[in-house]
């Protein structure tokens, strides 16, 4: 499990703002009772250059890890790393989703994505790396993907200074005066285009702007295996309380039906009882003598 948190700690570290640099430039300068815990960190994370903010201007980065758990533990290290972003403030850390699924598998998946402020990225991944660690689980995968908006923007500013020197250049031909209709229309059609797109850039330039200004991070929560189908749940144990369950039914069904043919068998049981009694015998010998002597003697032969 460690080699695992090494690896995907210094994917992230290649990367990764530098929690140092973030710590400068909140507090000033650090102090010596600062350096152990730093070198703490630094040793859990992994011995790998720590790359900051410098390193990578205008790169919006989007962080994503996946832990393993065990299914009953998921729930509750997913409410720890939220409330770690409750603890920051929304200033600093914001909960932009968060889902809970139990498959048809009967396995476990959630997922919370945040929005943190870029200096404190790397780190709040290194923590939600070590409470996951505490729950008994590991880190299954991480990354970290890296956009360059500084450069979009960049461009984004050179075609707006284009557009709003041609739309210069268009009205002040218009203020020249000297055009009939159909060019002075066709050159306001052209500066509305051009205002347009200006409308266009600056809003691509906002969108970039906000994805710097925030990182992406998503945590995704996994189960730790089961049998398709089973999960965790012990197959023969359900299979015992099956086995009870049908039985119980069983002798339920048994039993209804024995209620209701009972009285109907012992009624029956009476009369069979009474038909074959010495008295019903006596009778029945009696009715069969008085038959034979009232029919008449019919001779042979006749």
């Amino acid at each position: 499990m460690k080699m695992k948190l090494l690896a995907g700690a210094m994917a992230l570290a290649l990367v990764g703002c530098s929690e140092q640099s973030s710590d400068e430039a909140s507090t000033g300068t650090a102090t010596d009772t600062e350096a152990p815990a730093v070198a703490e960190e630094s040793a859990d994370a992994a011995a790998a250059p720590r790359i900051g903010i410098e390193a990578a201007p205008g790169v919006a980065f989007d962080y994503a890890y996946t832990f393993r758990l065990v299914d009953k533990h998921i729930a509750r290290v997913q409410e720890e790393h939220a409330a770690a972003c409750e603890t920051l403030g929304v200033q600093r850390c914001r909960i932009v989703d968060v889902r809970y699924q139990l498959s048809d598998e009967k396995l476990v998946e959630a997922q919370t994505q945040f929005k943190l402020e870029p200096g404190i990225a790397r780190r709040f991944g290194a923590n939600a790396i070590a409470s996951v660690e505490k729950a008994e689980g590991v880190l299954a995968d991480a990354s970290v993907a890296g956009e360059d908006v500084g450069t979009n923007i960049l461009a984004s500013q050179q075609r707006s200074a284009g557009s709003e020197a041609e739309i210069a250049r268009l009205e002040s031909r218009l203020k020249a005066g000297g055009l009939d209709k159909r060019e002075r229309a066709e050159l306001l059609s052209q500066i509305s285009q051009l205002r347009g797109q200006l409308g266009d850039e600056r809003q691509s330039r906002r969108t970039g702007e906000a994805r710097i200004a925030w990182t992406s991070v998503a945590f995704n929560y996994v189960s730790d295996g089961g049998l398709p189908g089973i999960g965790h749940e012990n197959p023969f144990a359900n299979a015992g309380e099956t086995l009870m369950r049908s039985g119980s039914t069983a002798l339920a069904f048994v039993l209804t039906l024995g209620a209701a043919v009972l009285p109907w068998g012992i009624l029956l049981a009476l009369l069979i009882a009474f038909w074959r009694s010495r008295f019903v015998g006596a009778v029945r010998q009696q009715l069969r003598s008085t038959q034979k002597a009232v029919d008449p003697v019919i001779p042979p032969g006749v």
